[in-house]
């Protein structure tokens, strides 16, 4: 079922994406070939911030395609996809507030990105991906089961 808002959809987008935490992510490859990772995604209503390496396999898939489709699942059966456009944000304000605010969400969601980065969010490795999503779904397979259709909101891009 269409959602209009995704205000509609968000309290249950928020509470799958929190506790599940870790979702797939696929790409396309130069030759039109998926290629799937696992990412680590905090969101901030609908737009979803990933701190990843910013020199990789996966920068080098945006910069053909910049499309990125999303998919969460729990052992309860619980999904979210979340298809997205990917962009690298490189503003130094943007990285170290998106810093911030991993080590400050509690775990699991939140960590402490200094982990990885020694150098902080002005470390040459630390790279930050915005997700912009053009469609979410929200599903179960006990909805499913039980006639429900997913709720699903697109941006209207």
């Amino acid at each position: 079922m269409d959602v209009h808002s995704f205000s509609e959809i968000e309290p249950e987008f928020e509470a799958r994406t929190r506790c599940i935490v870790w979702c797939t992510a696929a790409t396309v490859d130069r030759r039109g070939r998926p290629r799937t990772r696992i990412l680590h995604p905090i969101w901030e209503n609908a737009t979803g911030w990933v701190a990843t390496g910013r020199h990789s396999l996966k920068e080098r898939h945006l910069a053909g395609n910049p499309y990125v489709s999303l998919s969460y699942w729990d052992a309860q059966q619980q999904q979210v996809y979340a298809d997205c456009k990917a962009q690298w944000e490189d503003s130094a304000e943007e990285k170290r507030r998106i810093w911030e605010l991993y080590k400050s969400t509690p775990p699991p969601l939140g960590y402490d990105p200094g982990i990885i980065w020694k150098g902080g969010p002005d470390d040459a490795g630390f790279g930050l991906l915005k997700l912009t999503p053009w469609r979410i779904e929200v599903s179960s397979l006990y909805d499913m089961a039980a006639g429900k259709p997913p709720l699903v909101w697109r941006s209207g891009d």
